[in-house]
């Protein structure tokens, strides 16, 4: 639809009015950015007024916004000066106004005259968008703050206030003065005041003024967006802005770390008692009293308050926070009043001592060392993790609770009067599976869970693909484990000795299989995840120190967790073991019991071999990672790594003479790789990659079934650990030797070609690999390893690298090494029928016996490389010997 609005049928005068009316409708319902399309009534049918675009000054010179302007097919004129503006008052018109400039004095007249203005920015986004221009009561210069609303608060000064209402307004923004769920973000000058909670409790984004600032800075920039978290993250309030904390009660250690998250998140510390501090954080379970009087401006805190504050990544209220002795007569008058005063306080001490009493009846072993607690019945009423019913397991219905910890012992078979050593076998590996499935629910209740939830303030603590990556199948090993934990209660309430506890495990074997494999596996790196996002978000850092407080977590943290699954099949092998010798011949459940066992053997098997399987897999990644240029196809799952060797190339080839190349040795293939070259201006890595740059070169992936002949040259003063490889490469006519020195001693040389060669064996089906490698004296080659090291040779390998460079550089045409040696060839070697010279013969001879060690027949050799054709006198004859 055309940019158009329909006014009453008036002078120009009145229908600007109507404008005005329109606008006031538009503010009511926070909508100030429409576009005004036609409108007809139904009484009177009003006449069409056109829309106009008046390019003001400097607007009309650029060539972008007219070619603009023509793709939104809207009429626009020029106007230079104020002069001119009251011959544009027409009635069949309506004008906007395009102003570069929205502070000069031009602007100022326009819009105290009640004008529509716009800014570039919009006409250009428009004919981006193929939308028609946006209808707004104010001046509107960009979109960058479209559809945010924005509330105020803590700003003492008016005219840097109204400042910022009108940077907003230019930019599309929408304000408000009270504070709702509508607002989008709140601009904060302090950390105080009911809006300042609010948004907090809400999870609003608390910004500063300077976000405003700098997005109007950025007004220009097409597609910007002030709200995008890249950008708005920069400007967000730190939880301890205006704050400065001191610490006591904690170890040195504890409150460094703390002092250090104090700054990052935009605070200050002193030490304890200094006056100009803000808050005092306790910790806890070690202060019991306070080495002097607070003030009534010092706020006294948890820990908790600290690590929340960091979490939610906001200041939390202090409040809910503050630190209050155990022993004061305000915490003892209000237990008081809350053990007289409230409801059904009776029956709560009636179920104390029945949960007492059954309590003293059990013997479980808690799978957490003991915390100590102020009191003993203080630490029943907040539950054990030996009471079922307590755990995290039942707020999430993940199991009933056992009947054997939350009933009477009436409704079930009473044990034997002697119970027998089998029964307490039995018993113990019930309590150790309860243990470990309340274990699992906590860590999926406490950690997991809450990681994974929608809407979480300050935004995901981390993302998805690391909450993956460190949890792996835990819910699947939780739910195995419930279903193993109710059959063994439902055994252990109906005891009966010929009751079959192997069944129980052999029924879930395959289960077992397929959920242990995938976590263990990958244990180490979630542990390493855990690792380094604690250490990289402060957020997850204080999400830790919360949760592993909790008495739940039994002082333990979220790795020392997370083991628990690495350690219960072994467990439970030697529990199965122990039970089996303590169960009749005649009971069948013998039989059953070293079936049980075999299977969790099996498990165990299946994973440490694909724990190998996965460990190779790695490897190869790691190589893939290592060598820049490193081929695709090296990633398999069928090949796995063998062996790496440092060595030197001591030809031409692969790489130049003096060149540190890197041998990996997979089960069919051979990556070859140099090490890679200092560049001067390289990219550098985006902000948060760790992994460091590759530090190879690829050169080439060779399968091994290309490797003819595996040569051990013998050990000279001249030559030492040096080997070479005669290799057939595919796009080759003829055979190329690759020759090596070893530069590490870790791994003995024979025992490196030994491996290289039955590996090629295996590659090519042969089952002599003794065969593929001979012994070569190093002259027979030209072999030499003594100047590799000194300085004068890497001095002229430099060279030679830079002479390289600069001839590739200023080469306008690249010669073929075959066009060039053969126009250097002398004319008289060239001539049909000529017999060569002696010399000639012997390289003839020298062919020969190369072309007999490599087993094939010497016109094949030809066309050696020249470097391989420039061999010494004494080559035919040492090879001879050789064969």
């Amino acid at each position: 639809m055309a940019d158009s609005s329909v006014l009453t049928p008036t002078t120009g005068g009145t229908s600007m009015a109507d404008s005005s009316i329109f606008d006031s409708k538009v503010t009511e319902t926070s909508k100030e950015n429409l576009f005004i399309g036609s409108t007809s009534y139904a009484e009177e049918e009003m006449p069409q007024i056109e829309t106009r675009v008046v390019m003001v000054q400097e607007a009309g010179k650029q060539e972008e916004l007219i070619k603009a302007l023509k793709e939104i097919k809207v009429t626009c004129i020029k106007m230079d000066s104020m002069e001119e503006f009251e011959s544009l008052d027409s009635p069949e018109f309506e004008n906007v106004f395009i102003v570069t400039d929205f502070q000069n004095s031009v602007f100022n007249d326009l819009h105290k005259g009640d004008c529509r203005i716009i800014g570039p920015p919009v006409v250009l986004d428009c004919a981006q968008k193929g939308e028609p221009l946006p209808f707004s009561c104010r001046p509107l210069y960009c979109t960058s703050m479209m559809n945010l609303v924005l509330c105020f608060t803590g700003f003492r000064k008016k005219e840097e206030l109204v400042r910022l209402v009108t940077l907003v307004h230019h930019m599309g923004g929408v304000i408000r003065k009270d504070f709702n769920s509508k607002v989008t973000h709140l601009v904060a000058n302090c950390t105080q005041g009911e809006k300042f909670r609010v948004a907090v409790s809400l999870g609003t984004p608390i910004m500063k003024p300077d976000w405003i600032y700098k997005a109007w800075e950025r007004r220009n920039e097409q597609d910007f967006c002030a709200a995008v978290d890249d950008f708005r993250n920069e400007f967000k309030v730190p939880p301890f802005q205006d704050c400065i904390l001191s610490f006591l009660g904690f170890s040195d250690e504890e409150k460094t770390n703390m002092e250090e998250m104090t700054e990052m998140q935009g605070g200050n510390y002193l030490p304890v008692g200094d006056q100009r501090c803000t808050h005092l954080i306790v910790e806890e379970n070690t202060v019991k009293e306070l080495p002097f009087e607070p003030s009534k401006k010092l706020y006294v805190v948890k820990q908790e308050w600290f690590w929340g504050s960091i979490q939610m990544d906001a200041r939390a209220g202090e409040t809910m926070y503050l630190y209050e002795k155990a022993n004061t007569p305000e915490l003892k008058k209000s237990v008081s009043l809350l053990s007289l005063h409230t409801p059904n306080s009776n029956r709560k001490r009636r179920r104390l001592k029945e949960s007492l009493a059954q309590l003293s009846k059990e013997t479980d072993v808690s799978p957490f060392p003991p915390r100590k607690r102020p009191s003993a019945e203080h630490s029943l009423s907040i539950g054990s993790l030996l009471d079922i019913s307590n755990t995290p397991e039942s707020s999430i219905n993940c199991g009933e609770t056992p009947k054997s910890c939350s009933k009477s012992s009436k409704n079930s078979t009473p044990a034997p009067s002697k119970q027998s050593a089998r029964w307490q076998v039995a018993k113990e590996l019930y309590q150790t599976e309860s243990n470990y499935v309340n274990i699992l629910a906590t860590i999926i209740q406490l950690f997991q869970v809450p990681l994974e939830e929608e809407g979480q303030r300050g935004g995901p603590i981390l993302a998805p693909e690391e909450i993956k990556t460190i949890f792996g199948s835990i819910p699947d090993i939780f739910d195995v484990h419930t279903k193993i934990k109710e059959d063994l209660e439902d055994l252990i309430v109906n005891w009966d000795e010929s009751k079959s506890i192997g069944n129980i495990f052999l029924k879930y074997s395959k289960d077992l299989v397929k959920t242990y494999p995938p976590f263990v596996n990958f244990f180490e790196m979630s542990k390493e995840t855990i690792i380094k996002c604690e250490k990289q978000k402060p957020r997850f850092h204080a999400f830790l120190k919360i949760n592993q407080a909790k008495p739940e977590c039994g002082r333990q943290s979220l790795v020392e967790l997370l083991i628990r699954p690495v350690q219960r099949l072994p467990s439970v092998a030697l529990l199965l073991n122990d039970l089996k010798k303590h169960t009749a011949d005649e009971n069948p459940d013998k039989s059953t019991l070293e079936k049980a066992i075999g299977s969790l053997k099996e498990v165990m098997t299946h994973i440490n071999e694909d724990k190998r399987k996965t460990e190779a897999q790695k490897q190869i990644f790691d190589v893939v990672y290592e060598v820049d240029g490193c081929p695709a196809n090296l990633l398999s799952s069928h090949r796995s790594l063998v062996q790496r060797v440092e060595t030197v190339s001591l030809g031409e080839h692969p790489c130049d003479k003096g060149e540190q190349v890197t041998l990996f040795l997979f089960s069919d293939c051979l990556e070859i790789a140099r090490k890679r070259h200092k560049v001067i201006g390289t990219f550098r890595s985006p902000p948060g990659h760790t992994r460091p740059p590759a530090s190879l070169k690829h050169i080439c992936l060779m399968p091994l079934s290309q490797i003819k002949k595996v040569l051990d040259i013998r050990e000279t003063e001249d030559c030492r650990n040096a080997f070479a490889l005669l290799v057939r490469p595919p796009t080759e006519q003829a055979n190329v030797l690759l020759s090596f020195q070893m530069t590490s001693d870790e791994l003995p040389k024979d025992n490196w070609l030994k491996m290289l060669c039955r590996h090629v064996a295996n590659t090519i089906c042969k089952a002599d690999a003794e065969n593929l490698m001979y012994t070569a004296d190093p002259e027979s080659f030209e072999v030499n390893t003594k100047d590799m090291d000194s300085t004068l040779s890497r001095a002229s390998r430099a060279i030679k690298k830079t002479s390289k460079k600069v001839t590739r550089a200023f080469s306008f045409s690249k010669t073929p090494k075959r066009a060039l040696r053969m126009a250097l060839m002398p004319s008289h070697n060239s001539v049909e029928g000529r017999s060569p010279p002696s010399n000639d013969k012997h390289a003839v001879s020298r062919l020969s016996s190369t072309s007999s060690l490599a087993g094939i027949p010497s016109p094949s050799l030809v066309s050696l490389p020249s470097f391989f054709e420039r061999r010494s006198h004494t080559l035919s004859r040492s090879t001879t010997h050789l064969i």
